[in-house]
């Protein structure tokens, strides 16, 4: 495997090129088409995953059969890692959005990583302290805010994990379709559509196709966070 592909990789920050070459002899890439469900959730899991390239959506199915999404990763993100680390069964599914390469890590190489190289589990840390702060205020805006509110609160979460900023927009290359978007947002396709061809007639967005772009992103997100 190309080891220049780990330097990408925040959680291997800070590591030396022999790092890299045992990382990569621990490790495996797997290309998952389109729709390829990579983790069910309850399964016993013995492995974990970092995105190389591609996207990823993390999802639970509720009580009443609906889907719904926590997170959708992207180059650089890993998931899995809670099975490693308690042992348990996994806490969702993982489905790929488009073709992915994903590098592939078994729990007891991924332990012996963790306990060669600390500088990964403070890496770790700081990345699960970060996803706990945005867990809480997903919570927060799904359970307080109205549609608008839960809708452009979504839209500054994959902002914020897969934006690219410049001059004061943000632009999201590839947003996902408006079903995730209400599987994200806790409300209908129709209260998506709606919600962003109200923001864009105010000047909020913007959208070309897939792509969306936050037309000011301080004023969009101190208005609706």
């Amino acid at each position: 495997m190309d080891i220049s592909l780990l330097k990408f990789i925040p959680i291997f920050s800070e590591l030396s090129e022999n790092d890299f070459q045992k990382i990569a002899r621990a490790s495996s890439k797997q290309l998952y088409r389109k729709d390829n469900m990579i983790l069910i959730e309850e399964e016993i899991g013995s492995t974990m995953f970092i995105i190389l390239n591609g996207r990823v959506k993390i999802s639970r199915i509720s009580e009443d059969g609906r889907e719904v999404i926590l997170s959708i990763l992207s180059e650089g993100d890993f998931f899995g890692e809670m099975s490693i680390l308690d042992g348990e069964t996994r806490s969702a599914n993982v489905v790929t959005l488009e073709d992915s390469e994903i590098l592939v890590i078994r729990r007891e190489d991924f332990l012996q990583m963790l306990r060669d190289f600390p500088q990964i589990a403070i890496n770790l840390l700081k990345e699960l302290a970060h996803r706990l702060r945005r867990s809480d205020s997903q919570i927060k805006s799904l359970s307080l805010q109205n549609a608008t509110g839960k809708v452009a609160s979504t839209l500054l979460r994959i902002a914020d994990d897969s934006g690219k900023i410049h001059l004061g927009q943000v632009e999201i290359p590839k947003l996902p379709p408006q079903q995730d978007l209400a599987n994200m947002a806790g409300t209908s396709r129709e209260t998506i559509s709606r919600v962003i061809k109200s923001l864009s007639e105010k000047g909020y967005l913007k959208k070309i196709g897939s792509k969306l772009i936050i037309m000011d992103y301080e004023t969009f997100r101190s208005d609706f966070s």
